[in-house]
Protein backbone atom coordinates (compact mmCIF):
# COMPACT_ATOMS: atom_id res chain seq x y z
CA UNK A 1 0.00 0.00 0.00
CA UNK A 2 1.28 3.78 -1.03
CA UNK A 3 2.67 5.85 1.96
CA UNK A 4 0.25 8.46 0.25
CA UNK A 5 -3.23 8.72 1.77
CA UNK A 6 -5.03 7.46 -0.99
CA UNK A 7 -8.80 7.61 -0.53
CA UNK A 8 -11.47 5.53 -2.51
CA UNK A 9 -14.33 6.96 -3.76
CA UNK A 10 -17.31 4.64 -4.05
CA UNK A 11 -20.34 6.23 -6.37
CA UNK A 12 -23.13 6.04 -8.95
CA UNK A 13 -24.42 9.59 -9.72
CA UNK A 14 -22.16 11.10 -12.21
CA UNK A 15 -22.80 14.62 -11.20
CA UNK A 16 -23.33 15.43 -7.39
CA UNK A 17 -19.98 14.50 -6.33
CA UNK A 18 -17.99 17.14 -8.52
CA UNK A 19 -17.29 19.50 -6.01
CA UNK A 20 -16.20 17.29 -3.94
CA UNK A 21 -13.30 16.03 -6.68
CA UNK A 22 -12.56 19.69 -7.53
CA UNK A 23 -11.60 20.31 -3.81
CA UNK A 24 -9.67 17.32 -3.69
CA UNK A 25 -7.93 18.21 -6.59
CA UNK A 26 -7.10 21.52 -5.46
CA UNK A 27 -5.53 20.00 -2.36
CA UNK A 28 -3.22 17.50 -4.13
CA UNK A 29 -5.19 14.64 -2.11
CA UNK A 30 -4.26 11.40 -4.00
CA UNK A 31 -8.03 9.73 -4.89
CA UNK A 32 -9.33 7.18 -6.85
CA UNK A 33 -13.37 7.24 -8.49
CA UNK A 34 -15.46 3.86 -8.19
CA UNK A 35 -18.36 3.08 -10.02
CA UNK A 36 -20.29 1.88 -7.62
CA UNK A 37 -22.28 0.39 -10.87
CA UNK A 38 -19.69 -1.44 -12.27
CA UNK A 39 -18.36 -2.93 -9.52
CA UNK A 40 -15.42 -6.51 -8.94
CA UNK A 41 -13.49 -7.31 -5.93
CA UNK A 42 -12.14 -10.89 -4.40
CA UNK A 43 -13.16 -11.81 -1.14
CA UNK A 44 -10.09 -13.65 -0.22
CA UNK A 45 -7.75 -10.62 -0.69
CA UNK A 46 -6.25 -9.53 2.66
CA UNK A 47 -5.74 -5.82 1.56
CA UNK A 48 -6.57 -3.18 -0.89
CA UNK A 49 -4.48 -0.26 -1.78
CA UNK A 50 -6.34 2.44 -0.24
CA UNK A 51 -5.72 4.16 3.39
CA UNK A 52 -9.70 5.16 3.57
CA UNK A 53 -12.90 4.30 1.34
CA UNK A 54 -15.91 6.72 1.47
CA UNK A 55 -19.17 5.57 0.88
CA UNK A 56 -21.15 7.62 -1.73
CA UNK A 57 -23.83 4.69 -3.05
CA UNK A 58 -27.72 5.93 -3.60
CA UNK A 59 -30.46 4.05 -2.76
CA UNK A 60 -31.84 5.98 -5.68
CA UNK A 61 -29.24 4.33 -8.15
CA UNK A 62 -32.55 2.18 -9.56
CA UNK A 63 -33.97 5.18 -10.66
CA UNK A 64 -31.11 5.58 -12.81
CA UNK A 65 -30.73 2.04 -14.13
CA UNK A 66 -28.54 0.89 -11.51
CA UNK A 67 -30.40 -1.19 -9.05
CA UNK A 68 -27.27 -3.26 -8.89
CA UNK A 69 -25.22 -0.79 -7.04
CA UNK A 70 -27.26 -1.55 -3.74
CA UNK A 71 -26.81 -4.28 -2.68
CA UNK A 72 -23.52 -4.94 -3.51
CA UNK A 73 -22.14 -1.80 -2.51
CA UNK A 74 -23.67 -3.34 1.37
CA UNK A 75 -21.47 -6.32 0.95
CA UNK A 76 -18.22 -5.07 -0.35
CA UNK A 77 -18.53 -2.07 2.47
CA UNK A 78 -18.68 -4.97 4.45
CA UNK A 79 -15.89 -6.96 3.04
CA UNK A 80 -13.90 -3.82 3.80
CA UNK A 81 -14.96 -3.71 7.59
CA UNK A 82 -13.45 -7.44 7.73
CA UNK A 83 -10.48 -6.24 6.45
CA UNK A 84 -10.08 -3.57 8.82
CA UNK A 85 -10.02 -0.95 6.05
CA UNK A 86 -11.59 2.11 7.24
CA UNK A 87 -14.76 3.38 5.70
CA UNK A 88 -16.38 6.68 5.95
CA UNK A 89 -20.22 5.86 5.84
CA UNK A 90 -19.86 2.04 6.51
CA UNK A 91 -22.04 -0.34 6.59
CA UNK A 92 -24.34 -0.10 9.52
CA UNK A 93 -25.19 3.57 8.43
CA UNK A 94 -25.27 2.40 4.86
CA UNK A 95 -27.89 -0.40 5.85
CA UNK A 96 -29.71 1.94 7.65
CA UNK A 97 -30.34 4.29 4.77
CA UNK A 98 -31.66 0.99 2.79
CA UNK A 99 -34.43 1.25 5.54
CA UNK A 100 -36.94 3.61 6.65
CA UNK A 101 -38.32 0.85 8.97
CA UNK A 102 -35.61 0.59 10.47
CA UNK A 103 -34.83 4.50 10.80
CA UNK A 104 -37.99 4.49 12.70
CA UNK A 105 -36.69 1.36 15.13
CA UNK A 106 -33.87 3.43 15.59
CA UNK A 107 -36.13 6.86 16.77
CA UNK A 108 -38.03 4.63 18.77
CA UNK A 109 -34.95 3.54 20.79
CA UNK A 110 -33.29 6.78 21.00
CA UNK A 111 -37.36 7.99 22.44
CA UNK A 112 -37.51 10.86 19.50
CA UNK A 113 -40.62 11.69 17.81
CA UNK A 114 -41.82 10.64 14.07
CA UNK A 115 -44.60 10.68 12.05
CA UNK A 116 -47.27 7.37 12.89
CA UNK A 117 -46.85 4.64 10.78
CA UNK A 118 -47.01 0.71 9.76
CA UNK A 119 -44.92 -1.79 7.83
CA UNK A 120 -46.18 -3.99 4.97
CA UNK A 121 -44.75 -5.78 2.70
CA UNK A 122 -48.26 -6.76 0.53
CA UNK A 123 -50.14 -4.29 -0.70
CA UNK A 124 -53.46 -6.09 0.41
CA UNK A 125 -52.75 -5.02 3.78
CA UNK A 126 -52.10 -1.17 3.21
CA UNK A 127 -55.42 -0.16 3.97
CA UNK A 128 -55.96 -2.41 7.54
CA UNK A 129 -52.60 -0.59 8.47
CA UNK A 130 -54.04 2.75 7.81
CA UNK A 131 -56.68 2.03 9.57
CA UNK A 132 -54.87 3.16 12.75
CA UNK A 133 -53.53 6.39 11.56
CA UNK A 134 -55.30 9.87 10.09
CA UNK A 135 -55.72 10.50 6.39
CA UNK A 136 -53.89 11.64 4.23
CA UNK A 137 -51.19 8.73 4.08
CA UNK A 138 -48.18 8.15 2.64
CA UNK A 139 -47.33 4.95 1.60
CA UNK A 140 -43.75 4.92 1.20
CA UNK A 141 -41.00 2.23 -0.45
CA UNK A 142 -38.93 1.40 2.24
CA UNK A 143 -35.69 1.85 -0.40
CA UNK A 144 -36.52 5.31 -1.92
CA UNK A 145 -34.40 8.97 -2.56
CA UNK A 146 -34.87 11.61 -4.23
CA UNK A 147 -39.08 11.69 -3.17
CA UNK A 148 -38.85 8.10 -4.99
CA UNK A 149 -41.97 5.61 -4.16
CA UNK A 150 -44.14 7.73 -2.47
CA UNK A 151 -47.87 8.10 -2.89
CA UNK A 152 -50.03 9.98 -1.18
CA UNK A 153 -53.74 8.73 -0.58
CA UNK A 154 -56.95 11.46 0.65
CA UNK A 155 -59.23 8.48 2.16
CA UNK A 156 -59.55 5.51 2.52
CA UNK A 157 -61.62 4.63 -1.28
CA UNK A 158 -58.84 6.18 -2.61
CA UNK A 159 -56.31 3.95 -1.34
CA UNK A 160 -58.45 0.92 -1.32
CA UNK A 161 -59.29 1.80 -5.23
CA UNK A 162 -55.26 1.70 -6.11
CA UNK A 163 -54.56 -0.99 -4.15
CA UNK A 164 -57.29 -3.16 -6.27
CA UNK A 165 -56.18 -1.95 -9.19
CA UNK A 166 -52.34 -3.01 -8.57
CA UNK A 167 -51.20 0.79 -8.13
CA UNK A 168 -49.57 0.21 -4.78
CA UNK A 169 -46.10 -0.62 -5.07
CA UNK A 170 -43.51 -1.62 -2.57
CA UNK A 171 -40.23 -0.91 -3.59
CA UNK A 172 -37.26 -2.63 -4.18
CA UNK A 173 -37.40 -4.61 -1.60
CA UNK A 174 -41.33 -6.09 -1.48
CA UNK A 175 -41.64 -3.58 2.00
CA UNK A 176 -43.27 -0.23 2.52
CA UNK A 177 -44.45 2.63 5.43
CA UNK A 178 -48.00 3.77 5.75
CA UNK A 179 -47.52 6.72 7.77
CA UNK A 180 -49.36 9.61 8.24
CA UNK A 181 -49.17 12.84 5.67
CA UNK A 182 -48.69 16.23 7.90
CA UNK A 183 -49.10 19.15 6.83
CA UNK A 184 -46.14 21.04 7.02
CA UNK A 185 -46.09 24.17 9.34
CA UNK A 186 -45.12 27.50 7.08
CA UNK A 187 -44.93 24.67 4.38
CA UNK A 188 -41.46 23.29 4.61
CA UNK A 189 -39.22 20.73 6.39
CA UNK A 190 -36.11 20.96 7.59
CA UNK A 191 -32.65 19.34 6.78
CA UNK A 192 -29.92 19.18 9.53
CA UNK A 193 -26.53 18.30 7.96
CA UNK A 194 -24.08 16.59 10.37
CA UNK A 195 -20.37 15.32 9.89
CA UNK A 196 -18.59 13.44 11.94
CA UNK A 197 -21.49 13.32 14.69
CA UNK A 198 -21.81 17.13 14.89
CA UNK A 199 -23.93 19.90 13.69
CA UNK A 200 -22.98 21.29 10.40
CA UNK A 201 -25.66 23.59 8.91
CA UNK A 202 -29.44 23.21 8.34
CA UNK A 203 -31.68 24.43 5.58
CA UNK A 204 -35.38 25.18 5.37
CA UNK A 205 -36.29 22.81 1.89
CA UNK A 206 -39.89 24.23 0.26
CA UNK A 207 -41.28 21.50 -2.12
CA UNK A 208 -42.59 22.21 -5.39
CA UNK A 209 -46.38 21.16 -5.05
CA UNK A 210 -47.33 17.63 -5.13
CA UNK A 211 -43.62 16.85 -4.94
CA UNK A 212 -41.96 14.10 -2.71
CA UNK A 213 -38.35 15.33 -3.97
CA UNK A 214 -37.01 17.22 -0.99
CA UNK A 215 -32.70 16.79 -2.49
CA UNK A 216 -31.32 19.64 -1.44
CA UNK A 217 -28.40 19.52 -4.33
CA UNK A 218 -31.45 20.03 -6.98
CA UNK A 219 -32.48 22.94 -4.94
CA UNK A 220 -33.09 26.29 -7.56
CA UNK A 221 -34.34 29.28 -6.00
CA UNK A 222 -34.13 30.84 -2.63
CA UNK A 223 -37.00 31.64 -0.88
CA UNK A 224 -37.15 35.23 -2.01
CA UNK A 225 -36.63 33.70 -5.57
CA UNK A 226 -33.08 34.10 -6.46
CA UNK A 227 -31.57 31.46 -8.47
CA UNK A 228 -28.86 29.52 -7.19
CA UNK A 229 -25.58 28.88 -9.24
CA UNK A 230 -23.04 25.88 -9.26
CA UNK A 231 -25.51 22.97 -8.34
CA UNK A 232 -23.87 19.60 -7.63
CA UNK A 233 -26.32 18.24 -10.02
CA UNK A 234 -26.91 20.82 -12.48
CA UNK A 235 -29.10 19.33 -14.89
CA UNK A 236 -31.91 18.50 -12.65
CA UNK A 237 -32.03 21.68 -10.86
CA UNK A 238 -33.74 23.97 -12.96
CA UNK A 239 -36.38 21.38 -13.30
CA UNK A 240 -37.07 20.82 -9.57
CA UNK A 241 -38.84 24.31 -8.39
CA UNK A 242 -37.43 23.35 -4.93
CA UNK A 243 -36.57 26.27 -2.38
CA UNK A 244 -34.55 26.87 0.58
CA UNK A 245 -33.25 29.12 3.36
CA UNK A 246 -30.90 28.70 5.52
CA UNK A 247 -31.89 27.74 9.17
CA UNK A 248 -30.71 27.56 12.52
CA UNK A 249 -32.59 25.15 14.98
CA UNK A 250 -33.25 25.27 17.91
CA UNK A 251 -31.07 23.89 20.59
CA UNK A 252 -33.25 20.82 21.59
CA UNK A 253 -33.29 19.85 18.09
CA UNK A 254 -29.34 20.26 16.94
CA UNK A 255 -28.88 17.88 20.36
CA UNK A 256 -31.50 15.37 19.05
CA UNK A 257 -29.71 15.68 15.38
CA UNK A 258 -26.67 15.07 16.67
CA UNK A 259 -27.84 12.28 19.39
CA UNK A 260 -29.15 10.16 15.82
CA UNK A 261 -26.07 10.56 14.11
CA UNK A 262 -23.55 9.28 16.52
CA UNK A 263 -26.39 6.29 17.08
CA UNK A 264 -26.57 5.67 13.42
CA UNK A 265 -22.74 5.58 12.77
CA UNK A 266 -23.28 8.74 10.37
CA UNK A 267 -19.88 10.25 9.19
CA UNK A 268 -21.67 12.61 7.54
CA UNK A 269 -25.25 12.87 6.15
CA UNK A 270 -28.28 14.94 6.89
CA UNK A 271 -31.55 14.18 9.42
CA UNK A 272 -35.08 15.43 7.76
CA UNK A 273 -37.75 16.64 10.24
CA UNK A 274 -40.91 18.25 10.11
CA UNK A 275 -43.14 20.53 12.06
CA UNK A 276 -46.99 18.94 12.15
CA UNK A 277 -49.22 22.10 11.46
CA UNK A 278 -51.83 20.25 13.38
CA UNK A 279 -49.72 19.96 16.73
CA UNK A 280 -46.66 22.31 16.25
CA UNK A 281 -45.17 19.48 17.17
CA UNK A 282 -41.51 17.89 15.41
CA UNK A 283 -41.42 14.97 14.07
CA UNK A 284 -37.36 13.28 12.37
CA UNK A 285 -38.61 11.05 9.42
CA UNK A 286 -35.52 10.69 7.22
CA UNK A 287 -31.74 10.10 7.71
CA UNK A 288 -29.47 10.34 5.09
CA UNK A 289 -26.10 8.62 4.62
CA UNK A 290 -26.10 10.48 1.25
CA UNK A 291 -25.63 14.03 1.96
CA UNK A 292 -25.64 16.14 -0.97
CA UNK A 293 -24.77 19.83 -0.29
CA UNK A 294 -27.06 22.31 -0.93
CA UNK A 295 -26.84 24.01 -3.93
CA UNK A 296 -24.93 27.82 -3.94
CA UNK A 297 -23.97 27.35 -0.12
CA UNK A 298 -21.83 29.75 0.34
CA UNK A 299 -24.86 32.17 -0.08
CA UNK A 300 -27.71 30.04 1.34
CA UNK A 301 -25.87 28.95 4.75
CA UNK A 302 -22.60 30.94 4.54
CA UNK A 303 -19.90 28.57 4.13
CA UNK A 304 -18.75 25.76 1.41
CA UNK A 305 -19.64 22.50 3.51
CA UNK A 306 -17.53 20.53 1.09
CA UNK A 307 -14.17 22.56 2.61
CA UNK A 308 -14.84 21.12 6.39
CA UNK A 309 -15.68 17.61 4.92
CA UNK A 310 -13.00 17.72 2.55
CA UNK A 311 -10.54 18.43 5.89
CA UNK A 312 -12.41 15.69 7.47
CA UNK A 313 -11.40 12.95 4.99
CA UNK A 314 -8.08 14.03 5.36
CA UNK A 315 -7.90 13.84 8.71
CA UNK A 316 -9.72 10.12 8.90
CA UNK A 317 -6.53 9.28 5.89
CA UNK A 318 -3.89 10.69 7.58
CA UNK A 319 -5.20 8.34 11.33
CA UNK A 320 -5.64 5.52 9.36
CA UNK A 321 -1.97 5.70 8.02
CA UNK A 322 -0.34 6.83 11.62
CA UNK A 323 -2.13 3.69 13.08
CA UNK A 324 -1.39 1.04 10.10
CA UNK A 325 2.81 2.55 10.60
CA UNK A 326 2.19 1.97 13.92
CA UNK A 327 0.96 -1.80 13.50
CA UNK A 328 4.10 -2.25 11.09
CA UNK A 329 6.17 -1.05 14.13
CA UNK A 330 4.99 -3.40 16.51
CA UNK A 331 4.96 -5.91 14.73
CA UNK A 332 8.70 -5.79 13.30
CA UNK A 333 9.45 -5.11 16.88
CA UNK A 334 8.29 -8.55 18.12
CA UNK A 335 9.61 -10.26 15.25
CA UNK A 336 13.22 -8.58 16.24
CA UNK A 337 12.24 -9.71 20.23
Amino acid sequence: MSATPTIAILHEHPDWFRPLFTELEARGVSFERLDAASHLYDPSEARVPWWLVFNRASPSAYLRGNAQSTFATLHWLRHLERLGVPVVNGSDVYALELSKATQLDLLTTLGLPFPKSRVINDPSRAVEAARALRYPVLVKANIGGSGAGIVRYESEAALATAVREDRVKLGVDGTALVQESAPLRDGHITRVETLNGKFLYAINVFPATGSFDLCPADACQTVSGEELVGTACAVDAPKSGLRVEGFTPPREIIEQVERIARAAKLDVGGIEYLVDDRDGRHYYYDINALSNFVADAPRVVGFDPWLPLVDYLQQRAGLAVTEARAVAGAAAAAEAA
